[in-house]
């Protein structure tokens, strides 16, 4: 983004450490309750009393039984090679086995496997997370799990309310200068056209829990490649993100973000260590874009809401050959747009005319 076996003792482990089961839920049925009826001497009518507790019961065992159903056929859709997976010759089960789920989601067996009986135990928002990541959902799918969870996602995409369809349109008209709306977190909430094409080929390929600066920066061999001086801007951003998260220490994101950069980038480990921290300033910065070659920019930070860290990102052009080559780097877009726009409109006729 490894062996297969785990043992008892390390599946219970990781069963305790995501959450404890505590089997499904059982109400003893209450006493009859007797309704006066609509006349004054009318009978009672005996019937069963139906408590609100015994309601919500049954209401969190349906969810169970959804959730366990969501994610057993969103297992078996996805084939070992789609995540690096050897498919071996006496592969039965279609898609991943369920130890195979548990290990790149980095949780018990024995967990997972309750999960998917419906058993009732607590999930957290980080494991959540790591299952939407290893089962390849989209945005909605991710959504979808996250509520029959009964949990509030924290990644990016499920908070930018705040992209309005007027700042949108900023993005679009400060073309052909590279622009994106980030948080404090480095989340890239919105970005236009430019943007998406000055660090890798296609922005848009990457799935939206990815697209971090940080995580781009740490784990991304394209998005690395593009930045002239990675060494200094990982030890910044790094910095930075210190800075920022002195407000934040006990949230959810804030945690998986550092928890993630920390499993899966030994250079995050060894900085992140050093404490070390910049405020925000202005830099001029140069990138190699796949498309135009080197570009050189000069950093600005629009603050949108300070308190909330969030920020419009642009990049102007520091020289006029960087000038000419945003120009190039536009129009590359536009024509990618336009290609996009009608093969999805011939596909629509062929599909129509079937």
């Amino acid at each position: 983004m490894t062996t297969m076996a785990r043992d008892a003792t390390t599946a219970s482990a990781g069963a305790r450490s995501a959450g404890t089961p505590t089997g499904p839920a059982r109400v003893p049925p209450g006493p009859a309750s007797a309704a006066a009826g609509a006349a004054g001497g009318a009978e009672a009518v005996p019937g069963p009393a139906v408590s609100s507790g015994a309601a919500a019961g049954r209401g969190s065992e349906i969810r169970r039984h959804e959730l366990a159903t969501f994610l057993r056929s969103r297992r078996e859709r996805i084939t070992p090679e789609q995540v690096g997976l050897p498919r071996g010759r006496r592969r039965r089960t279609p898609g991943l086995r369920r130890e195979e789920v548990a290990q790149l989601s980095a949780v018990g067996v024995t967990w997972y496997t309750w999960l998917e009986q419906a058993r009732d135990i607590q999930v957290s928002e980080q494991v959540l997370d790591a299952l939407a990541r290893t089962l390849l959902l989209d945005a909605g799918e991710r959504a979808h799990l996250f509520q029959l969870a009964g949990a509030v996602d924290p990644s990016p995409a499920a908070q930018c309310s705040g992209i309005t369809p007027a700042l949108r349109l900023m993005l679009r008209q400060l073309e052909p200068v590279p622009a994106c709306v980030q948080n404090s977190r480095y989340d890239i909430l919105a970005y236009n056209r430019t943007y998406a094409r000055l660090m890798m080929r296609d922005l848009d390929t990457v799935p939206p829990a990815d697209r971090n600066c940080l995580v781009l920066a740490y784990t991304n061999a394209e998005w690395r490649e593009s930045i002239v001086f990675l060494d200094e801007a990982m030890r910044l951003m790094a910095a930075r993100l210190r800075v920022s998260m002195a407000g934040h220490l006990g949230e959810p994101a804030w945690k998986m973000l550092v928890k993630r950069l920390r499993a899966e980038s030994a250079e995050f480990r060894e900085i992140w260590e050093r404490y070390e921290v910049v405020s925000a300033r202005g830099k001029t910065k140069q990138f190699v874009s796949p498309y135009v070659g080197l570009v050189t920019v000069d950093h600005t930070d629009l603050w949108l809401a300070p308190a909330q860290g969030a920020r419009m990102v642009t990049y102007p052009p520091a020289d006029e050959q960087s000038r000419e080559r945003l120009e190039r780097l536009h129009a590359i877009a536009l024509e990618a747009e336009a290609e996009a726009e009608k093969e999805s409109e011939t596909k629509a006729e062929e599909a129509g005319a079937v």
